[in-house]
């Protein structure tokens, strides 16, 4: 039999419900995108029809669910998770950890950083420093979290020359990410560094006027001069592994000449101090 004992249909109908919500679909949407019928959808949603293997997976598909979730799906439904979970550090994970070490030391000299689902610090290039000098070592111990490094005042936030803008990217960002996935963590998260208290932002009003290509760099000051950089985001192509599926790797790019130059002295400097 397909369907386990443990199988419970009002909880996987309740949850299935709660992402078709999250979607913002209604039932036949959703049934005439997962090519099943609204009256089957209703069943399952209500609990009177317990859904097939094949279709929890079909209607997570189709509702973008996350590959973590999906799995808490199929167990909710009787079903055992499709999804393994890994350590990068697993052998089977091997050529995803080369590519990954590959991208970040590529990068260089510009900073990149790759992340988890909760925004924990994976690994970095050297060149990250650049926004982590400074930063006290109670923040950066053990595996660090972008938002708390970025937004904590004693943080890169103390740094930047528009800290408010900043502060609103990155909490939009939290919070739609943790809206997408219904994920506690993220909320959690989300509601410890909005509590941080604002700095203040006068300086950030003088600050360039001109329109630029981006509307939120990172602009961060530093004893030769202000540095301009903005990001972009990479992750792996259809991972069938949890733990590829929540790894990002954002890449920082300089937004400006000084800005270029000056990594660019700074990591030739840094490879002329090495030992050997």
């Amino acid at each position: 039999m397909e369907q386990r004992a443990d199988g419970n249909p009002a909880r996987i109908g309740g949850l299935l419900r709660e992402w078709r919500q999250r979607r913002r679909l209604s039932q036949l949407d959703l049934a005439l995108a997962a090519d099943t019928s609204a009256r089957h959808l209703s069943c399952v949603e209500t609990g009177r029809s317990a859904p097939s293997r094949d279709m929890v997976l079909r209607l997570s598909r189709t509702l973008d669910v996350p590959l973590r979730e999906r799995n808490t799906l199929l167990v909710a439904a009787g079903y055992a998770p499709a999804y393994h979970e890994s350590s990068l550090d697993d052998e089977h994970l091997a050529s995803a950890r080369a590519a990954l070490d590959h991208m970040l030391a590529a990068h260089e000299p510009y900073p990149a950083v790759a992340v988890d689902r909760w925004w924990n610090v994976i690994s970095a290039n050297s060149a990250l420093t650049v926004l982590t000098d400074g930063v006290p070592v109670g923040l950066l111990a053990d595996r660090p979290n972008v938002y708390r490094l970025v937004l904590h005042p004693e943080g890169l936030a103390g740094r930047l020359a528009n800290p408010r803008q900043v502060r609103e990217q990155l909490l939009d960002r939290l919070a739609r990410q943790a809206g997408a996935t219904g994920d506690p963590r993220l909320r959690e998260l989300y509601d410890e560094v909005s509590g941080y208290p604002a700095l203040d932002t006068e300086a950030e009003e003088a600050g360039p006027t001109e329109p630029g290509p981006f509307q939120v760099p990172i602009r961060v000051r530093t004893p030769h001069g202000e540095l301009s950089l903005f990001g972009t985001m990479a992750t792996f192509g259809a991972p069938a592994d949890v733990t590829l599926s929540e790894l990002a790797v954002e890449f920082f790019y300089p937004l400006d000449e000084f800005t270029a130059r000056f990594l660019r002295t700074r990591a030739e400097a840094l490879a002329a101090a090495a030992p050997g």
